[in-house]
């Protein structure tokens, strides 16, 4: 897993965020607003607002103007799947499921169209933690 991450975030400028609010107070907005300050390309994805963060927000995938580094998800699992195809279709080399979201049919149709996948983890935690930008508990 930590390979799949470290590759992931090698190569990762422009996100598209699934789920994306426009509400300050939603984990999507807060982890997005980290990651755009961290200096991502965050893409809006979400056909019930019209922008978050500064930039319009799209209603699908398919609709996403230019190339995607990776799709990154807050929706509820049984919406997975359907992003896993949309990502393919894309040709989007990662699909990232935030904290508290799996599916092993997302991982399937994921691994089957050669994309990077990382499930139940916080993407924004992560690049923190490679970056050096958040604080660390002393190690035991």
């Amino acid at each position: 897993m930590e390979d799949t991450i470290e590759r992931i975030l090698g190569r990762a400028r422009r996100i598209a965020v699934v789920g994306l609010s426009d509400k300050p107070h939603r984990t999507s907005y807060q982890v997005s607003s980290v990651l755009q300050r961290l200096g991502y390309e965050i893409v809006p994805v979400n056909p019930n607002i019209d922008g978050s963060l500064g930039t319009e927000a799209y209603n699908s995938l398919a609709e996403v103007p230019g190339e995607i580094d990776l799709v990154d998800v807050f929706r509820r699992e049984e919406h997975l799947p359907g992003i896993a195809e949309e990502a393919a279709e894309r040709g989007v080399p990662a699909l990232w499921n935030q904290l508290g979201l799996r599916s092993a049919r997302a991982r399937q149709i994921a691994e089957e169209a050669g994309m990077d996948y990382v499930e139940d983890r916080c993407l924004k935690v992560e690049v923190q933690r490679r970056q050096g930008t958040m604080t660390l508990p002393p190690a035991a």
